[in-house]
């Protein structure tokens, strides 16, 4: 999977909110939802356009109209992302990750206590 830009993560946020959806539909949810000011369709189309290059999105086609939908879902590119982090940045040791979140104190006990529990169980 080729890595995504803050854009193209942000574009796709939305997209897993709303399932099916068009360029419009993605910019209307910019402006109500997250009370942004709406982007130019143009750019949001571009954006598209490249995470279906990407491979993470794919259309259908009705007229003019393009519907999209994430061939990927939120949980899977998670997934993706996080081993690959955890392998560029922990030589893929999960134990170096929380070790690293624990002595930053980005974790409470009950946070580790509760990852530990869920590790355990899985």
């Amino acid at each position: 999977m080729k890595k995504l830009t803050k854009a193209e993560e942000e574009i796709m946020q939305i997209i897993w909110k709303l399932g099916r959806c068009t360029v419009s539909d993605i910019r209307q949810y910019m402006e109500v939802e997250l009370q942004l000011t709406k982007p130019p369709h143009s750019t949001v189309s571009t954006v598209v356009r490249t995470l279906e290059e990407k491979g993470i999105l794919a259309h259908k086609a009705y007229g003019r109209t393009y519907e999209y939908f994430p061939t990927m879902t939120k949980h899977d590119y998670s997934r993706q992302t996080l081993k690959k982090f955890v392998s560029d940045y922990f030589d893929g040791s999960m134990k170096r990750l929380v070790s690293f979140m624990v002595e930053e104190q980005n974790l409470s006990l009950n946070e580790l206590s509760d990852l530990l529990d869920t590790l355990e169980e899985e």
